[in-house]
């Protein structure tokens, strides 16, 4: 059974191609939360495996033709099901595409230009081997399809690993000036 954490929203103001700068004390919009999920959660829990994940997230402004991004916060899993069975496990991570107005082609970043990369664990608890899914940002990973963010390959008995991923967003030319917003999900099965 997969068990998905709360949306992390990230936010960007992006300074469009045919309008002038975003103005950059504009602020931030929140993601807003599905209905399911109370807005004061931040973690699900099913059988003792856990996945937490921070808030939203804003990187400020950024002109188009450029890179904005920076780490998301730290993310968690906890796995005590207990030392009768191996308990491997493995997150996953996906993206939305980034949008504003009514997001039409020159109002959308396409998941496409989101990477994303792990980083090895800032603390970690309990046995087995845990295996991040980009030690390096040499390694990070497109999000236009659900990656592997972190795993649990081997070992039983509770643990519990934390980590601070990276995300970096291509701004495109072309796109017009706004504050986009878009989702990263996390996962934990």
């Amino acid at each position: 059974m997969r068990i998905t954490a709360i949306l992390l929203g990230v936010t960007l103001i992006v300074a469009g191609q045919t309008h002038g700068p975003a103005d950059a004390a504009l602020a931030a919009y929140p993601v807003t939360r599905p209905a399911a999920v109370p807005a004061a959660l931040g973690m699900l829990r099913q059988t003792g495996l856990t996945i937490t994940v921070p808030g939203t997230r804003s990187y400020g402004a950024a002109p188009v033709g450029s890179t904005i991004g920076g780490t998301l916060g730290p993310v968690s899993v906890s796995d005590f099901r207990g030392s009768l069975n191996p308990n491997a496990w493995v997150a996953t991570v996906a993206s939305t595409a980034y949008t504003t107005g009514a997001a039409g082609p020159n109002q959308t970043i396409a998941n496409s230009r989101v990477s994303y990369w792990s980083g090895s664990a800032t603390s970690s608890t309990g046995g087995g081997t845990l295996v991040p899914g980009q030690p390096t940002a040499a390694q990070a990973v497109v999000l236009n399809a659900p990656r592997v963010a972190f795993s649990k390959t081997s070992g039983s008995g509770n643990n519990r690993v934390t980590w601070n991923p990276t995300l970096s967003i291509m701004v495109p030319t072309g796109v017009t000036g706004g504050t986009y917003t878009g989702r990263i999900t996390h996962s934990v099965a």
